[in-house]
C-alpha cells in the first residue's frame, strides 16, 4: 500500500508539470522562440539597412555623374520651351563637358560665290568749261599740271592717290597762256587757287604723256583735260591685263584745241586703266600736245 501511493503522489506531481523531451519545460521554449525571434528580426533589420545605404550611395553616384550644366546647353525652340535631344544620342551642337566645341566650315569668300565683272570702257569728248573746279569735279582725287612749273604738280589734299603720272616722251615745258582756267579749294602743296591758266606740253611725232588711274571693282569716271597745237593728236586707252581698249584722235594744223575727255570705266582691284596722249603727227614747228589736269569720281 505505501509503495503504491508514493508511485501515485509521485505521477501525481509529474501530471502537474508536462514533460517535453531533454527535460524543458513550456516556458523555456517560449523564451528561446522569442530569442529565435528577436535575431530573425535583427538579420532583417540589418539587411534592410545595408540595402538602403547600397541604394543611397548608387543614388549619389548617379547625381554626381550628370553634370547639372548640360542644361544649359539645350536649344530652344521659337516657342520658348527647350528642345530635348532624341533617345538614344546627343542634341546636336550641344556641348560636352570636357571636349572643345565642334569648329564651323569657313564661309564661302564672296569671289568664289560672286562672278567676275568683266572690264569696260567707255569714253566721250565735249569742249572744256571756261573755268574748271577740280574740287567738285575730283571727288575722289585730281592732279592739275603746269602751275609750279613743269616738274611740280598740284594734288588734292588727302586724295586718294589712285591718278598716276607714269612719265611719257619727250621733254616737258610749262606754259600759262591755256584757254580755260582751273581753280581748286584742297589742293597741295598750294591749298586753293581761284583760276590758273597753266599747263605742260612735249614736243614733236611721239613725243606725249602716259597716265593711270587704278581701279577698285566699282565704275569710275575720269576726267581728262588736255589740248594740242598744230598737232594731230592720239589718245589710247586701255584696262591692264586686258580688256577693251579704246582710241580717240584730235586734230587742229593751226592753232590751239582743247577737250574734255569723259572716260568710265570699271575694272578688278589692281587692275588699271592706262591713258597715252601723244602726237601722232607735228603739223607746224614744234607741234605738241598739253596736259592740264586729271580728275577722278
Amino acid at each position: 500500500m505505501s509503495g503504491g501511493s508514493v508511485g501515485q503522489q509521485d505521477h501525481g506531481r509529474v501530471g502537474d508539470r508536462t514533460s517535453y523531451p531533454h527535460g524543458q519545460t513550456r516556458s523555456a521554449l517560449r523564451r528561446l522562440a522569442r530569442a529565435r525571434q528577436r535575431r530573425r528580426w535583427l538579420l532583417e533589420a540589418l539587411a534592410a539597412f545595408a540595402c538602403l545605404a547600397a541604394l543611397v550611395a548608387y543614388l549619389g553616384t548617379e547625381r554626381h555623374d550628370t553634370p547639372r550644366e548640360e542644361s544649359a546647353v539645350l536649344p530652344v525652340a521659337p516657342t520658348g520651351r527647350p528642345v530635348l535631344p532624341p533617345p538614344g544620342g546627343t542634341q546636336p551642337g550641344a556641348v560636352t563637358p570636357g571636349l572643345r566645341p565642334r569648329q564651323r566650315p569657313p564661309s564661302p569668300s564672296p569671289s568664289s560665290s560672286t562672278p567676275a565683272v568683266p572690264p569696260t570702257l567707255t569714253v566721250s569728248q565735249s569742249d572744256v568749261p571756261a573755268r574748271v573746279d577740280l574740287s567738285a569735279v575730283g571727288a575722289v582725287d585730281w592732279v592739275q599740271w603746269g602751275h609750279l612749273g613743269a616738274r611740280t604738280p598740284v594734288r588734292k589734299r588727302h586724295g586718294s592717290g589712285d591718278i598716276r603720272d607714269e612719265g611719257g616722251r619727250g621733254r616737258r615745258q610749262s606754259y600759262s597762256n591755256n584757254p580755260e582756267a582751273y581753280a581748286w579749294r584742297d589742293g597741295a602743296p598750294v591749298g586753293s587757287v581761284d583760276g590758273t591758266m597753266s599747263g605742260v606740253y612735249t614736243c614733236d611725232r611721239g613725243s606725249g604723256f602716259t597716265l593711270a588711274v587704278a581701279a577698285d571693282g566699282q565704275p569710275r569716271t575720269v576726267h581728262l583735260y588736255a589740248g594740242l597745237w598744230m598737232a594731230r593728236a592720239r589718245l589710247d586707252l586701255r584696262i591692264s591685263g586686258g580688256g577693251p581698249a579704246s582710241t580717240v584722235r584730235l586734230e587742229d594744223p593751226h592753232t590751239v584745241r582743247t577737250a574734255d575727255f569723259t572716260i568710265r570705266f570699271r575694272a578688278p582691284a589692281g587692275a588699271k586703266l592706262l591713258m597715252s596722249w601723244t602726237v601722232e603727227e607735228s603739223l607746224g614747228d614744234c607741234g605738241n600736245v598739253s596736259l592740264q589736269a586729271v580728275a577722278l569720281r
